[in-house]
């Protein structure tokens, strides 16, 4: 892995060439995917099986009842009940962030509500295909069933026609009943703009590769998506004289496993932990499925930064603003109260990543490259639209509106002045 000193010259232009270089590998999946979408929009589910064919060796949009019944049969039991186990602390933590209406009454008896509606129509992604995520069935849509969501709709491309049946047993226990057996940009696109066999939906929310996420920000505007960037994946870890190697390794490893894109950057003031978490990688690395992936991930993307004072170690953490920080030291209570620029926070040495992706109980659909400086991850409040309601009285708006007519003078809004004008009373 590259390894960065921040007492070098050029240290902050080196940062920022390596961040910039994994961004720009994002961002260049997007003409094509802009292609696909455009066919999937004009010839619809011809099109979606076409890419279906391409991609996965798949001629499902719909599988059948029998078919997912079977496949959630074979599922071992063990499984079933750690999805079940999720489902329950995930819906209890979710279930907490429930927003209160607003309703108030001036001295001047004007009401002014403020309410909260669940969207009528969602669809969650669920990455599939070589890779499944049930994780991701209940990270996307509990927040979506506690908001009140009428329709939840999962798309989740299988292989060959057959889905992972721990998705499919997640999607049942979240009562999903619109199942898609289809993936990536042309996925999108169906429930974007929707076909014949498939009805479009209000927003689109769920983790991705590189190309469903240049996908979702392409049809946005035609469709709602998350208010950030969801993959693929980050994690920065600080770690001290104290921290194991070895579970630092492993920690690294968890996240570059997910995606060839996914990025891991090590933070220490320990140039010798730093030397040790190198040679540690290519142990480890041989130990695990998908090596190849994950050691791609690291060599391209992955970056040790040696730091020599935790004042840097801060800037440096904001202005990544990882999806995913570990803060792997002795004492973090000093550094986390500074870090306003990240998805989510582990704070020492048991609180691992791999745990909040799963069952703790937090969302693990954050936001990523360095969208975390203006954005959060998914909660009840992404499946919610907000409406104001305006009741003004014959006292309220001739006691205010002579200001309002001032301003809308002002701004030379004639029509503004004269539509309060004309509801006061003359004198």
């Amino acid at each position: 892995m590259k390894i960065l000193n921040s007492n070098s010259k050029n240290f902050d232009k080196l940062l920022d060439i390596l961040l910039l270089k994994r961004k720009n590998k994002i961002k260049s999946n997007s003409i094509s995917v802009t292609n696909i979408i455009k066919d999937v929009r004009k010839n619809g589910d011809k099109s979606l099986l076409k890419y279906e064919r391409r991609f996965n060796k798949n001629n499902i949009i719909i599988p059948r009842t029998k078919q997912i019944s079977k496949s959630i049969k074979s599922l071992n039991p063990k499984v079933k009940k750690a999805i079940d186990l999720a489902f329950n602390r995930i819906y209890k933590f979710h279930s907490l962030q429930k927003f209160k209406n607003i309703s108030y009454v001036d001295k001047l008896k004007n009401k002014l509500e403020y309410k909260y509606l669940p969207l009528e129509s969602v669809a969650v992604y669920v990455p599939g295909s070589t890779a499944s995520y049930p994780s991701s069935v209940l990270m996307n849509t509990i927040p979506a069933i506690v908001a009140g969501v009428k329709r939840i709709v999962m798309i989740n491309p299988g292989y060959k026609g057959k889905q992972n049946p721990a998705v499919l047993y997640a999607a049942k226990k979240c009562k999903i009943k619109e199942i898609y057996s289809i993936g990536g940009p042309s996925a999108i696109a169906a429930v974007a703009y929707g076909t014949k066999k498939i009805k479009k939906v209000d927003k689109i929310v769920g983790p991705g590769n590189a190309y469903v996420t240049a996908a979702k920000k392409e049809v946005f505007g035609d469709v709602g998506i998350e208010g950030m960037i969801a993959g693929p994946s980050e994690v920065t870890i600080v770690c001290d004289k104290f921290s194991n190697p070895e579970w630092v390794v492993s920690d690294l490893i968890g996240q570059a496993e997910h995606d060839s894109l996914a990025q891991c950057i090590l933070i220490s003031k320990d140039k010798k932990l730093l030397d040790k978490v190198n040679i540690e990688i290519f142990k480890q690395l041989k130990e695990i499925p998908r090596q190849s992936v994950a050691k791609k991930s690291l060599m391209n993307n992955g970056i040790l930064i040696h730091i020599n004072s935790d004042k840097k170690i801060i800037d440096i953490v904001n202005r990544i603003a990882p999806e995913h920080l570990e803060l792997n030291v002795k004492n973090y209570k000093s550094i986390v109260s500074k870090i306003k620029n990240s998805g989510s926070i582990c704070l020492g040495k048991y609180a691992v990543m791999a745990m909040t992706d799963y069952n703790i109980g937090t969302n693990h659909v954050l936001p990523t490259n360095s969208s975390a400086k203006y954005s959060s991850g998914i909660s009840v409040n992404e499946f919610y639209k907000r409406i104001s309601y305006v009741n003004l009285s014959k006292k309220g708006i001739e006691s205010l509106g002579p200001s309002v007519i001032t301003l809308a003078n002002y701004e030379g809004l004639a029509g503004h002045a004269q539509s309060v004008k004309k509801r006061i009373r003359r004198k």
